[in-house]
């Protein structure tokens, strides 16, 4: 709609500069000490929230983070649309491979680079500015409410609860979340799942403090060659995850699938060139889009033991330790799934060291069925805006909280994701186009739309 478009453009300044200043805020939800930027950042975007049209903005606190929920009821014979987001953000370690601050946010090449850019301050700030856009061109078509939590990064550990005891206040037709990719602005797509997740940290413990590695070496086991040992048997030669049952419930993607998920653009030598790789890892008989949407994977996330410091200690050490996850796909759940890890690394570990597993967060997998109603008006939406039709792919990251919302709430989501997978999300120099975020303010409120007039 043409007065969309003029009301967008003749704000895409103010826009673009109340993002700024939101990814100033250091939400990193992970360390205490950012506690009081968590209040500081919820409080920005309940401002947000009200300046754009929300009637009403409440702040709930929780155990841990608060969460934002915001509303405009224009008509309870309108749908409603739940926007989900998250306002917390990564640690941006490690500092020295930033180019500029992580906090500092700075334009360049039509790129923002901060940490939250893209993950999730840009893409949930996009529903902000699309639904002021309705509003101020009194041409809101749908009801709306906004979630915006503080824990999306840490797992969403108090979101469980709020969501089971809020059902009324979140009652909603469907939840629509930009917080995954598409291809590209030139080949559009629409996630229409994400897999699910398991993560554990492993304690090896060998003998009860750290040895001289001379006096002790050859007499008691190393507990990080030992957890090395350990790790490396988890993959094959044709690194297949060898884990008993850890397949057992995946569901066999149809070959019909796996067609439409080959037309899906691909450069090899060009992703290759972007990762600094000379050759590409994974399961063998799966081609890479397929390992990173429709396969389940084993991945290690942090390592350590000993001493890590400068120069040299010839120490033989007490403690190994690791953080391993898990990325699931369709049929396979969290909590089995953990199970299934930490009782193959139990039963592994040898009796000359002991072994600790804590489980850290996790959630189920999700699939959005692309003949439904809801798909049917995003993919709509995207065509309006763009001049193409979305391919449907899968996304290979996790967003815990769908499952849940679909089995609380009772409605599908959505995924209508404008970043890139070479955002850098969750690494130094996270960015996000400029022009994804003014295409994704674009197209939004034709989701509105469209979805109003299907639903009826």
């Amino acid at each position: 709609m043409q007065v969309w478009k003029d009301y967008q453009e003749q704000h895409k300044d103010k826009f673009l500069n109340e993002l700024l200043e939101l990814l100033r805020i250091p939400s990193v939800s992970a360390r205490s000490e950012h506690k009081e930027d968590m209040i500081k950042c919820a409080t920005k975007v309940k401002e947000r929230l009200l300046e754009a049209g929300a009637t009403t903005v409440e702040i709930y606190p929780t155990p841990g983070h608060p969460v934002v929920y915001g509303e405009k009821l224009i008509d309870p014979s309108k749908p409603t649309v739940l926007v989900y987001g998250h306002y917390d953000v990564q640690p941006p370690d490690p500092l020295e491979l930033w180019h500029s601050g992580p906090f500092e946010p700075v334009i360049k090449d039509g790129k923002i680079f901060a940490r939250g850019a893209c993950d999730d301050k840009g893409q949930f700030y996009m529903h902000v500015k699309a639904f002021e856009t309705m509003v101020q061109t009194d041409s809101l078509p749908v009801n709306i409410k906004f979630l915006i939590e503080g824990e999306e990064e840490i797992g969403s550990r108090n979101l469980s609860d709020f969501v089971q005891s809020h059902k009324d206040l979140l009652k909603a037709d469907v939840i629509l979340i930009s917080d995954t990719a598409m291809l590209s602005l030139e080949n559009p797509s629409i996630d229409v799942g994400v897999r699910g997740l398991t993560y554990i940290q492993v304690e090896i413990t060998g003998p009860n403090r750290d040895l001289h590695s001379g006096v002790y070496g050859g007499a008691v086991a190393n507990p990080i060659t030992i957890l090395a040992k350990m790790i490396a048997s988890l993959h094959d030669e044709n690194n297949h995850i060898t884990i008993p049952g850890f397949y057992d419930d995946v569901v066999t993607v149809p070959d019909a699938e796996r067609a439409a998920l080959a037309k899906a653009p691909y450069d090899e030598a060009e992703y290759k060139t972007d990762l600094g790789v000379s050759e590409l890892w994974g399961e063998k008989g799966y081609t890479t889009n397929e390992r990173t949407g429709i396969r389940p994977t084993l991945e290690l996330n942090g390592i350590w033991g000993g001493y890590t410091g400068e120069g040299a200690k010839t120490v033989l050490p007490s403690k190994a330790f690791a953080k391993i996850s898990c990325r699931l796909v369709p049929n396979q759940k969290s909590e089995k799934m953990t199970e299934v890890l930490v009782e193959h690394l139990r039963k592994i570990a040898p009796p000359y060291v002991q072994f600790k597993a804590t489980p850290d967060h996790g959630g189920d997998p999700y699939m959005t069925p692309v003949d439904s109603v809801e798909y049917k008006a995003a993919s709509k939406a995207i065509e309006a805006t763009f001049g193409k039709t979305p391919i449907p792919v899968r996304g290979g990251g996790s967003i815990p909280i769908t499952a849940l919302f679909e089995s609380a709430l009772n409605c599908k989501t959505i995924f209508l994701g404008f970043g890139l997978d070479s955002d850098n999300l969750h690494s130094p120099n996270e960015k996000f186009n400029v022009a994804n975020f003014y295409k994704g303010i674009e197209t939004i409120p034709y989701f509105h739309k469209f979805y109003a007039e299907m639903k009826k």
